[in-house]
């Protein structure tokens, strides 16, 4: 009985030790990278929604940005490589692709044709102007 005790006094040690061991590596890309997600700020006027999303060192060709009544969603192709070197020696090398994407959904849907997007040091601008509401008409019976 001793024995089992002691050994599950252990296994929290051994949790620690390898918890997240095969995992670690991927962290090394750098805390800027888009490993996590793409970061939005969404601000709203009377006329249209502005959204600035994070993509930094993204090319505007890499992302692609869908507009579907008041759904939007934002995807990007990231490529990232690191080198460290030491004379001809290399100590280190990383490399990362892979997708990442956002979608998000907006209380108005968007009027598409008037939507613009830009993209400047890292910053993806989204304009989504508001779809005015169909106006009421009222028919004179007859």
């Amino acid at each position: 009985m001793n024995e089992l005790i002691r050994r599950s006094g252990l296994e929290p040690l051994f949790d620690d030790v390898f918890k997240g061991f095969f995992v670690r590596p991927l962290s090394l890309v750098g805390k800027d990278d888009l490993t996590s997600g793409i970061r939005l700020d969404v601000k709203e006027d009377d006329n249209a929604y502005t959204i600035h999303a994070e993509l930094p060192g993204v090319k505007k060709e890499d992302i692609q940005v869908q507009v579907d009544g008041n759904r939007v969603s934002i995807s990007a192709e990231v490529k990232r490589e690191s080198e460290q070197k030491e004379g001809e020696k290399v100590l280190r090398s990383e490399r990362y692709y892979g997708r990442v994407s956002r979608t998000f959904t907006l209380p108005v849907d968007i009027d598409e044709s008037g939507a613009t997007a830009k993209s400047n040091e890292g910053v993806l601008e989204l304009v989504l102007p508001k779809k005015t509401q169909a106006s009421t008409h009222k028919l004179t019976v007859e």
